[in-house]
């Protein structure tokens, strides 16, 4: 029989694996900005308020303040990696206006963690109370990033078409949310369970909402490939439709009535 540990590092492992798929996916959209020479209109906020949670759960991690958690340390540390890669790649598209504020979120993030990091561990004798003051802005960050579809879901709501919610990534978050929930009820942490418990809701709820609008997101996006065909032919009609020139006008027929000779 498994025991509980073994099934705990399993799903530790799984759960890693998809966080770093959800770390990934913004991979499409840096390589436009590679190829374009610039970040246009891309917002450079959530790669830093991923930044910002990568950091804190890292700390989080740490044998110091909550022993025992590796794999949420791995994980962390990954994320942490690939979201600075995200917000220096934004750094070197950016105007000079932009990438100031780049640098100076970056240093408020860093000084902030440090902070945290070095005042829980000195002032703070045990493990138990490190990583409930860790935990709670864990929870608080968490909870925000998690609830964040929210603006999406509403959309879709308004729109009845989930063609603005990736139904893979929707997928891949309730997935990953249970596993990390599942992981932290074998060794109780609420600080785990609260901010994917939330997660895992919210996955649902986008789930949810994708077998509801199935049928008319379908029904709408070949309305717009049907309209899109149909101005591609007008326009086409109408670049082979023939210029008419002063000799034409001068032989077409007056009132209506043919020109006798």
């Amino acid at each position: 029989m498994v025991s509980a540990e073994t099934a705990r590092t399993v799903l530790g492992l799984i759960g890693n694996a998809v966080s770093l798929f959800f770390f990934l996916s913004p991979v499409p959209t840096f390589v436009d900005i590679w190829k374009r020479g610039s970040v246009e209109e891309y917002s450079v906020a959530p790669y830093l308020a991923s930044l910002v949670n990568c950091l804190v759960w890292t700390v989080y991690g740490l044998p110091m303040v909550q022993p025992g958690n590796i794999l949420i340390l791995t994980i962390s540390v990954a994320g942490v990696a690939i979201e600075t890669a995200y917000v220096v790649l934004f750094f070197f598209f950016s105007s000079d206006k932009k990438r100031l504020k780049v640098v100076l979120v970056v240093v408020l993030e860093i000084i902030f963690t440090a902070l945290l990091a070095s005042l829980s561990i000195t002032l703070v004798d045990t493990h138990k109370k490190r990583s409930m003051i860790v935990g709670v802005v864990c929870i608080f960050l968490s909870a925000i990033m998690y609830s964040s579809p929210l603006a999406v879901m509403k959309l879709v709501i308004k729109t009845k078409s989930v063609e603005y919610m990736p139904f893979p990534l929707s997928l891949a978050s309730f997935i990953n949310c249970s596993i990390w929930t599942c992981y932290a009820f074998i060794r109780f942490d609420p600080v785990v369970i609260i901010p994917n418990g939330l997660g895992t809701l919210f996955g649902f709820a986008q789930l949810f909402l994708h077998a509801i609008y199935y049928k008319s997101t379908k029904q709408q996006m070949e309305a717009k490939k049907t309209k899109q065909v149909t101005l591609s032919e007008v326009y086409v009609v109408a670049e082979e439709e023939p210029k008419k020139t002063p000799e034409t006008y001068r032989n077409a027929p007056q009132n209506g009535l043919a020109s006798e000779t």
